[in-house]
């Protein structure tokens, strides 16, 4: 279970608006915070690149070949589907696959993530919230720059 973080991390950085052509959509965590998500416009939709990656999260990327977690475009080709939900394309680094996700919001700083493999026969969802800031507790700055 540990290895659907990633998706959930890519996930979580979508925000509810019935427009994906923002500049700048703001930065996501999951309920670990061990990943931190910025999404930004990306000519006609919406892509998600990691910002933030805790000492862990970044050596479970590199036991999966990545020499760094941050910097990794996680979120790609995402699309509104209605009721300003989203739906797109989520690399897993420690899976070594594309994933078709999904985001349910429930408010402005609040979404439900979804992921799933085997065509749907295998999913996972966890609850993310937008941040204000990309620093972690305790683990210095990351690199921002919206």
């Amino acid at each position: 279970m540990r290895k659907f973080t990633a998706v959930f991390a890519a996930l979580a950085a979508l925000v509810s608006v019935s427009s994906v052509q923002a500049a700048d959509l703001g930065v996501w965590t999951g309920p670990k915070d061990n990943v931190r998500v910025a999404i930004k416009s990306c000519g006609s939709s919406t892509c998600g690149t990691v910002v933030y990656a805790s000492p862990k999260a970044e050596a479970d990327a590199r036991k999966s070949g990545l020499d760094t977690l941050v910097g990794q475009q996680l979120l790609r080709d995402f699309e509104p589907t209605g009721r300003g939900n989203m739906r797109g394309k989520v690399y897993v680094p420690t899976l070594k696959v594309t994933l078709t996700g999904t985001a349910e919001f429930i408010d402005a700083r609040t979404m439900k993530a979804k992921g799933c493999v085997l065509g749907g026969l295998i999913c996972k969802a966890q609850t993310w919230h937008r941040i204000d800031a990309v620093t972690a507790k305790n683990d210095g700055p990351a690199s921002y720059a919206p």
